[in-house]
Order: C-alpha cells, then structure tokens, then sequence
C-alpha cells in the first residue's frame, strides 16, 4: 500500500519517474555494479565493518571529491549535506538509527546530541547547525529550523535485523559510479543472530539532479534477491514471520511517511519480484523535488503500481489527509477511463487535463439497478472542476480523440484531479479504455480488456461522444 502523508510547509518526495541511469551498467537484473574503480566487490569500498546493528561514522557528500551534491539534499525542506549508513537496511539524516525491529511509519525521533549518532539530554533544543541540516522555505532558503524539526529522517529500502557477523555473509557497500550517483548496496547480507542461511542482496541509489533545482534528487530501490524478511530479535523464525522489514522513507516529524507494499507483511519478502512503479519488478523509483509530495501538482502525480498482466489498469492506494484537496494520479490513457474506488472515501469532484484535442469530454455515471453505465449528457472540459451532485464511487469518461495517439506506455500521459468526501486510507483504480486505430500510430488495445469495448467507433456528435 501507498501510504502519503500532507506536510504542513512544502515537501520533496516527488512521484515522477528518475533519470535514465544510461551512463551506469545494470546486470541482467537490476543492480548497479561494475563501474571503474568499483574494485573487486564491483560496488565499492566496504561502509561498515562486519556487525550486528551498527552504523557508519557521519558521511559528507563532500568526502567524496568527484561527487556533485554540492547543494545537499532536500528533503520534506531540510537541506543535509551528510548522512548514516545504518547496517539495517536504511540511511538515516542528523543521525544515525541501530533499531533492528523496523517501528511502523510516521516516527519522531531526535538528532544527534554528543557526536555518536545517538540522542542522549535536550535533544530537541540543538540548534540545527551542529545537526548539519537547516529548513528552507520558498521565501527564505536558509531559516534555521525549530527545535521540535531537529529528528531524524530515514531512506528504508528494505529495514530489518541485518546481521554481518558470519562468515558466509556479504558487507555492506558505498561507492560512486559518476559525479552525479551515489549507490549503497547491501550484498548477500544475513539476519539476526549471524545467519545466513538466507540472504538479501539490495541498493539504494542516490541520484543528484541539481540540474532541476538546488537539493532535488532522485531515490531508486533495487532489489536483486530478497529472501528473508525477519531477525529472530523481532519475533523471526529461520528469518520469516515475526515483524517482518518496512520499506520506504519518514521525514522524522510524524507526519510524512511513504512505505511500499508488503511493508511490515510477510509480503515484503517478493519486493524483488511483485510489480512496481516502473516498468521493472524490483526496481523503485522516486523523485524528489521542489519540496512537494506526489500528489500535490500536475507535474508530480502519484503513480501506480502496473500489472504488467494488465498494462492499462492501474491500482492507486494512498492516504487522503485534506479531502478538499485536489489529488493527481496519473495512468496511461486511450479514448477513456473508468476511476473506481474499491474503498475508502468516494469521489466529489474532478478536474481533467487540457491539451487533448478540443479538451471535451463526455461523463457517464454507473445505474447500480441495472449493473450498467449510462451517459449523464453532461460535459466535462478540461482544467475545469466538475462537481458531482452527490459523491460517487465511479465515474466514466470518454471522447479523447484517437487522432491524440496517447501513447499507453508513458506514465505521465493523463493526469486527473481528484478530492473526496472524507479523510482515510483509499483504494482505487484507473483503467483505460482502448481502441484500434488501423495505424502504425495507433494505441494498443491489450487482449483481455473487458471493460469496454475494443472499436468504439460510434459518434454521436461532432465532437466525438462515443457511445
């Protein structure tokens, strides 16, 4: 499950794919490795020596002097130009985290008093300069933050007990392929109590993309192999059950928080091989931009995970803080779409895009009596707000033109805003209505769509109603 948490000033976690990682050599599955000067482990020098919960010493971005990040990072508007590498499975921001049992999304806790990494008296009256962090604004790039922002936040590809003390398991490594890559990886690391009869192989890959703004990055998750999910400190049995690892990252304020699905499941364990938001299983992507959260803009929409089954529907799940809110989402489009709330709150408004054709669309409601969709004759225009009489749990629309030739595999094709009737956790889907243009432009029509019909070729008026 997505689970998105509306921050009181702006945020930096974006939606939107990350760059192409061109320059750097993936292997048949989806590490980074390999790149000159990434000596014989193929994934750098070793960050941590073999241990059981144990983190590095602070690391500068500047320690590494082909490195760009010389802005830092920004993130949910605190600027870092250092960080931890903790051995179970994560980074950590003003200090670092030896937890091993992963504690469920949002948690506050305060940054480094004493220069060990952990927090010991007064924590939250530090100033932010021996904290290496300063909260930023739109209107003032540098305004020291307040005492209760001094917490420390995460980057969690896969938290959980990771143990390197035996001699059959891997390390922990850092390294830097280009000016603009960081990559940690965890290679073929054990559980708790120094086991390895199953091991996990995973990377977090920090991108700088300063080239959009000072701070802005981009994460990605690699997973390679993910075998088990559980110490036996934290309830595990030969490395399942118990609490098993969270994935994803938490701003340290208790407020803002994004996990993958499976998190703290015994699911988590197929993060290497489930469906993701690309088109890759085992590889995440996120951008971080401008202080705002997937959702808030058009051109930061939430995105969903794809069945690669079913390339046009796609699942959103995310958490409604402000119903009144508009939220974006964004699936690959056709001639149409059906929104479906599966649950969690129904839908009062919307607002579809602009730049389709003459940006006019038809709305057809569902008639629960007669299990079938009907059109309202009304007229939904594009970058307008349409409000629905009473709030519904679907809706349907259609009259994109097919001479648009929306392509069904870019992601950012068709963003749609949305807001709701209450606040909580929502369940929906965004499928496509498709149809074939006997073309070598056309839209693909996939095989085993049965929401609508494949040729839609019926217009009722000259604006293209389909029917």
């Amino acid at each position: 499950m997505y689970e998105f948490k509306k921050l009181v000033k702006a945020v930096a976690f974006g939606g939107v794919l990350a760059a192409s990682m061109a320059p750097i050599a993936a292997n048949a599955s989806v590490l980074l490795e390999g790149w000159s000067g990434s000596g014989d482990s193929g994934f750098g020098t070793i960050a941590l020596e073999k241990n059981d919960d144990g983190s590095s010493q602070e690391i500068f971005f500047s320690d590494y002097a082909d490195l760009s990040f010389d802005s830092g990072v920004n993130f949910f508007g605190r600027s870092h130009d250092s960080f931890y590498v903790n051995n179970n499975g994560n980074i950590s921001f003003n200090g670092s985290v030896g937890s091993f049992t992963p504690e469920e999304f949002p948690i506050t806790r305060f940054g480094d008093d004493n220069g060990d990494g952990e927090c010991e008296v007064d924590c939250s009256d530090i100033p932010q300069a021996q904290t290496n962090s300063a909260f930023s604004t739109p209107e003032n790039d540098d305004i020291q933050s307040p005492a209760e922002l001094n917490t420390i936040a995460m980057i969690a590809p896969f938290w959980a007990d990771v143990d390197t003390g035996c001699d059959d398991c891997g390390d922990v490594f850092i390294g830097s392929p280009n000016a603009e890559t960081l990559v940690i990886t965890w290679d073929r690391v054990g559980f708790y109590p120094s086991d390895s009869s199953l091991t996990n192989t995973f990377q977090l890959v920090l991108i700088d993309r300063a080239d959009t703004g000072a701070g802005n990055f981009d994460v990605e998750f690699r997973y390679e192999d993910i075998n088990w999910t559980t110490g036996d400190a934290s309830d595990g049995e030969n490395g399942l059950g118990g609490v098993p690892a969270q994935a994803g990252y938490d701003a340290g304020d208790g407020v803002n928080f994004f996990t993958l699905p499976g998190s703290r499941t015994d699911e988590v364990v197929n993060l290497d091989t489930a469906a993701s938001n690309t088109d890759t299983a085992g590889i995440w992507k996120f951008a971080i931009r401008d202080g705002q959260l997937p959702g808030d803009t058009a051109e930061n929409p939430i995105l969903p995970v794809i069945d690669p089954e079913n390339p046009t529907d796609y699942n959103f799940e995310f958490v409604i803080i402000e119903p009144e809110t508009p939220i974006f989402i964004d699936p690959d489009v056709a001639v149409g779409y059906d929104y479906i709330v599966n649950s969690g709150p129904n839908i009062t408004s919307v607002m579809l895009p602009t730049g389709f054709g003459d940006d006019v669309y038809d709305l057809w409601l569902w008639d629960a009596a007669l299990m079938d969709w009907f059109d309202t004759g009304e007229d939904l225009l594009g970058g307008v707000t349409y409000d629905f009489d009473t709030a519904v749990d679907r809706f349907r629309i259609l009259g994109i033109e097919t001479s648009e030739m929306v392509d069904p595999t870019d992601p950012n094709a068709f963003v749609t805003a949305l807001t709701f009737d209450s606040a909580g956790v929502i369940n929906m889907n965004q499928n496509a209505i498709t149809e074939f243009v006997d073309d070598a432009q056309a839209v693909s029509a996939p095989a085993g769509l049965g929401i609508f019909a494949l040729s839609l070729l019926v217009f009722l008026r000259s604006r293209k109603r389909l029917a």
